[in-house]
């Protein structure tokens, strides 16, 4: 848990979606305690940051208040700033990725929102290649909960990390598109960007 937690907040828009961008730091920031992403996720229309399924988890994960939020626009953010400049590298990366020069992302995540269980599908999940999809029961497999794959679906829904860890890659077992937390319109744009098929 970080001491005296800082929390940055910005949105940027990704085509016509929007998307809400989190990292915490902790306010005496050194090179073993640097600034990570605890969120990246769809903003739906007409909803504001405030509306993050994630905000009242990190206050009660760090221990904070409202006053502990900082919101910047991603015009005004600082590349001098660390955890500032971390958002703008996520910016940078994910516009990368819709532009189709990026298949892989190098960010630093901070996972431990999540249960113990969650977080081993979130990284089972980051080893789905770009272009690649999987079924539930294969993620299942691929966590070592074989017979699990409701409560993989389930850790899979939850992922707090939209694009960056590609839940959006997990399909249903007969090759249709499946669900997705974030909608899916956004869902079939990813697999679009990523060449994917998928029965309709």
């Amino acid at each position: 848990m970080l001491e005296g937690a800082v929390i940055i907040v910005t949105t940027a828009y990704f085509g016509s979606y929007q998307l809400t961008l989190i990292a915490s730091a902790s306010s005496n920031v050194d090179e073993h305690n640097s600034p990570r992403l605890v969120e990246v996720n769809w903003l739906q229309a007409g909803d504001s940051w405030h509306s993050s399924k994630s905000v009242p988890k990190l206050k009660k994960h760090y221990k904070l208040d409202d006053s502990d939020f900082e919101f910047i626009d991603k015009n005004s953010l600082s590349i001098s700033d660390r955890t500032q400049a971390l958002l703008l590298t996520a910016i940078e990366q994910i516009n990368e990725y819709i532009s189709g020069t990026r298949k892989d992302f190098d960010l630093p995540l901070d996972m431990s929102l999540g249960t113990e269980f969650q977080q081993r599908v979130w990284r089972g999940l980051q080893t789905i290649s770009h272009g690649e999809t999987i079924s539930y029961g294969t993620l299942a497999k691929r966590v070592n909960s074989p017979k699990g794959f409701r409560a993989v679906a389930n850790a899979n829904s939850k992922n707090p990390f939209s694009i960056i860890v590609p839940c959006h890659r997990v399909i249903a077992s007969d090759g249709k598109i499946g669900g997705y937390t974030g909608g899916l319109d956004k869902k079939k744009y990813l697999l679009a960007l990523e060449g994917v098929t998928y029965k309709a």
